[in-house]
């Protein structure tokens, strides 16, 4: 907006084109104001559709109460006369007031007022229990409705801190420019207006047609416009809305637990790892800038953000699918809000380029790529710059990073890969931490085998604690275990905070050999080859002549009837190969460890945006950790794997915030075979994990969790001190005959 104005062109336009000019301003502040409102709108009209949901739904499951309930509510004494003859359901009789139910034989004032009174409690309660749960293969009007608003107000709000970013500059000077220019409408008070007044409002006149003719004026405008018409996404098709909820769920429902009683409460000691009480109300104390964040916290990320940022040091060690990178993403933005410049996280190479998407999608904050060729070039630009760097751990080692780098978080995921204090990796990562203000490792699988897995963590970031933990042995006490660790380890897992998840359900599909499978048993037991004993079940030319692919087959044929994705996990390629060929190359894909890191995630998309079922073949080790495949309702593992949190977070990769349909995971077993002897190693190694690592600080008032012993025997084989492999070898041997006794 220029400082020079024609003031005559401005004289000549007093009157009638003046007032059209004022007209237009004061029709782009109310297109401005109304758009600014939209979410507030918005978010009302999602709480009176909320309410309107969990009142049918309550009435509805009091209408399968029957009147007769309500004697187990009243105190002795109340008389019930002929009230199930009038009243059926207890739904029945809360729509009616004491005197009405006073009118039925046998119940007097006294009795109708309990019994009225007893209806309301019953029905509080049963509204009280009520949530709201989206379920896309039943697709209900009230919850279409509830959620196209939902995605109305989520998008408004990305638009409407575009406008007001757009807004900031311009609108004061609209206001203010119209009030100064409002006396140009009227030819008589510009005529007895004094000769500075008639300029002031003629200067402002130019000054505003000038405004509503720039760009910024026209930018202005086109975001309001979109605001609104974003908002409008409450009128779309419902495929269309049932189809955006399926690609973002985990942002819709994150949404939807803003709301007051919309979604069950979560247990909230769960919430908060069962962490002392004491540790607890300092965590909350802890005021969480989400300014630079761009995606809506569930009420536990929140509180993990904050551990993470009050103890500085720490594991959030929560189960898969609960949003760990978000956490720490939150727990940066915080701290890039208050100041701090430079964070970095370390990765496995698979989850980079998910790391880099995660990053923009939810933060406001620079993405760095420190890997490959241009990784000396990225960093010196990350520590000039800023932002967030991501890097591998097998590239960790080889960053050009000073030893006075000025880290103010590094982050470490999947952080289970430096429990070996001895490897390259950890010692790498272990400089960084040491030489950082802050460090957050998160892992799922803090411990797979043994406690001192455990312990060797926490060395990384506590020494001092790491050292008191060496009192817990074998026999040591799992719930003063998890206490001591509190200060340094937060877990929550699926079912305590995640209400709205579908359930998982997991089933062991056994088979028995066919002839042809016992044959190729046989000879890699004779063999004593223990990778091919595990994958003979899939040596057959023939598919039809292997047990476990015909099992396979018929979950995927039944899968495909009903729509839904199917994700096959294997250790081995050349199972994946067979599976392949059995399907005719009828697969999405086969994602391998030989598939470049940044084509794993484009395979997963590929896969995700693909209309109905499809099948994806995937190494457990490659596309079973940090890819999110919530596309996938159907999960068959080919065969057992070595560790508990193999096949625990490949399902994770499904089952997991965001995932929409019931998820049924297939375990592929045979009888009489390795996978037996598997299964019995894992169920110990699993029991473990379950009481040392699953809860954090729990109470010691759950007797499971305190006074079990742990490492308890596995007789696979006489000699424990011989390796696991070699034990299963030894006992598959003595079972087929092929030797007189286990060595």
């Amino acid at each position: 907006m220029g400082d020079d104005v024609d003031l005559v062109a401005a004289k000549r336009k007093v009157g009638g084109v003046a007032r059209q000019v004022l007209g237009h301003v004061r029709a782009l502040v109310e297109l401005v104001d109304r758009a600014t409102a939209a979410p507030a709108a918005l978010e009302q009209a999602v709480r009176r559709r909320v309410d309107e949901l969990l009142n049918e739904q309550a009435t509805s499951n009091l209408r399968q109460l029957p009147a007769g309930r309500l004697r187990d509510v009243v105190r002795k004494g109340v008389r019930f006369g002929e009230l199930e003859k009038r009243f059926r359901t207890v739904a029945d009789v809360a729509a009616v007031p004491p005197s009405v139910l006073q009118t039925v034989p046998g119940i007097g004032a006294s009795s109708a007022e309990e019994i009225h009174k007893a209806s309301r409690q019953l029905a509080a309660q049963v509204r009280g229990e009520a949530a709201v749960r989206f379920d896309p293969d039943q697709p209900g009007r009230g919850e279409t409705s509830l959620l196209a608003l939902l995605i109305a107000w989520r998008d408004t709000q990305s638009a409407v801190a575009a406008l007001h970013a757009s807004a900031v500059n311009v609108r004061p000077h609209l206001h203010r420019l119209a009030a100064a220019a409002e006396p140009t409408g009227s030819r008589a008070k510009m005529f007895f207006s004094g000769k500075a007044a008639r300029t002031a409002a003629l200067t402002a006149l130019a000054h505003l047609e000038q405004l509503l003719d720039s760009d910024s004026a026209a930018d202005l405008h086109q975001r309001a416009t979109a605001v609104l018409h974003v908002a409008q996404y409450g009128n779309r098709p419902a495929p269309e809305v049932w189809r955006e909820y399926e690609r973002d769920a985990a942002r819709i429902n994150a949404l939807l637990a803003t709301v007051p009683g919309a979604v069950r409460a979560t247990d909230e000691e769960a919430a908060h790892g069962y962490a002392p009480a004491e540790l607890v109300k300092r965590i909350q104390a802890v005021p969480l800038n989400t300014d630079r964040l761009k995606t809506t916290l569930r009420g536990y990320q929140v509180f993990g953000a904050q551990y993470a940022i009050l103890q500085e040091r720490s594991i959030i060690g929560d189960e898969m699918g609960l949003g760990k990178t978000i956490q720490a993403l939150a727990t940066a933005a915080h701290l890039a809000a208050n100041g701090r410049t430079r964070f970095l996280v370390v990765c496995p190479a698979s989850v980079l380029v998910n790391w880099i998407n995660e990053i923009g999608k939810h933060t406001t904050l620079t993405a760095h790529a420190l890997h490959g060729a241009e990784r000396e070039g990225a960093t010196r630009v990350w520590l000039s710059r800023g932002g967030i760097a991501v890097t591998t751990f097998g590239t960790v080692a080889k960053l050009p990073v000073p030893r006075d780098h000025g880290i103010q978080l590094v982050i470490v995921d999947e952080a289970h890969y430096v429990k070996n204090k001895e490897s390259q990796r950890s010692q790498a990562v272990a400089a960084l931490v040491t030489g950082a203000e802050r460090a957050l490792f998160l892992t799922g699988t803090p411990m797979e085998n043994r406690v001192e897995e455990f312990r060797s963590l926490v060395e990384h970031l506590r020494p001092g604690l790491a050292s008191s933990l060496d009192r817990f042995g074998r026999m040591a006490r799992a719930a003063s275990f998890r206490r001591a660790v509190a200060p340094v380890y937060l877990r929550r897992n699926q079912e305590d905070v995640l209400q709205e998840l579908p359930e998982c359900l997991e089933m062991e599909d056994w088979v028995q050999f066919s002839d042809a499978d016992e044959r190729a048993y046989r000879v890699a037991v004779e063999s004593r080859n223990f990778m091919a004993m595990r994958q003979a079940a899939y040596a057959t030319p023939n598919h039809r002549d292997s047990a476990k692919m015909v099992r396979m087959l018929e979950i995927i044929e039944e899968s495909k009837a009903n729509g839904w994705k199917v994700i096959v996990f294997s250790y081995f390629r050349g199972v994946l190969d067979a599976v392949q060929r059995a399907l005719a190359c009828d697969t999405a894909g086969v994602l391998t460890g030989s598939v470049a890191a940044g084509k794993r995630q484009q395979m997963v998309d590929d896969f995700s945006r693909l209309d109905g079922h499809a099948v994806l073949l995937s190494q457990i080790e490659a596309g079973g950790v940090g890819l999110n495949v919530q596309a996938a309702s159907v999960v068959i593992i080919a065969e057992p794997q070595w560790k508990p949190s193999t096949e625990t977070q490949a399902i994770a990769r499904a089952h997991r915030m965001g995932q929409t349909r019931k998820v049924r995971v297939h375990r592929l077993l045979a009888k009489d075979s390795v996978d037996e002897r598997m299964r019995e190693i894992i169920e110990a190694k699993q029991q473990l994990f379950e009481e040392y690592a699953r809860k954090s600080a729990a109470k010691e008032a759950d007797a499971r969790a305190t006074d079990r012993s742990l490492h308890q025997p596995v007789d696979v084989a006489r000699d424990e001190a011989v390796p696991a492999e070699q034990r299963i070898i030894a006992s598959e041997r003595q079972r087929l005959g092929l030797d007189s006794s286990v060595r």
